[in-house]
């Protein structure tokens, strides 16, 4: 039985629909959900540690997901921002490390060429999760 949703989110569209669909699911379940935005770190060997957002653009993406959340039917809603050199990585560990049995991450059209390059989240937490991945589309 699902319990405790964590949703990802990093403010796209994309990830509006996971967020819409975690809602959802949260609330038909009964469930507690956690909405995160990972901050993803570049740089740092030898320069400085330079994060993709600051911290007033991850309390907007967070605050806005929120909102839609509770706007599709949650109830109580965590905020998460998470900081890691890889978002996929700090999606899993949060979740495993915190008990979570569900996991919502959106995904892009990202085909080809262009995925090859860029990777994907979802598919990398999909791959590596310990509970189940819903990937809204």
């Amino acid at each position: 039985m699902t319990k405790k949703i964590l949703c990802a989110t990093d403010g796209t569209e994309h990830s509006a629909h996971a967020v819409e669909l975690a809602a959802t699911l949260a609330a038909r379940l009964g469930a507690r959900l956690s909405i995160c935005a990972v901050n993803v770190a570049h740089g740092g060997a030898r320069g400085p540690l330079i994060y993709a957002w600051e911290d007033d653009q991850v309390k907007k993406v967070l605050d806005s997901a929120a909102a839609v959340a509770r706007q599709a039917g949650a109830h109580a809603v965590e905020e998460l921002a998470l900081r890691s050199r890889e978002a996929a990585s700090a999606i899993v560990q949060y979740a495993e490390e915190n008990g979570f049995d569900h996991i919502v991450v959106g995904t892009g059209d990202k085909r080809g060429v262009s995925r090859l390059v860029l990777g994907s989240v979802a598919a990398d937490v999909a791959g590596r999760a310990h509970c189940s991945v819903t990937v809204a589309r």
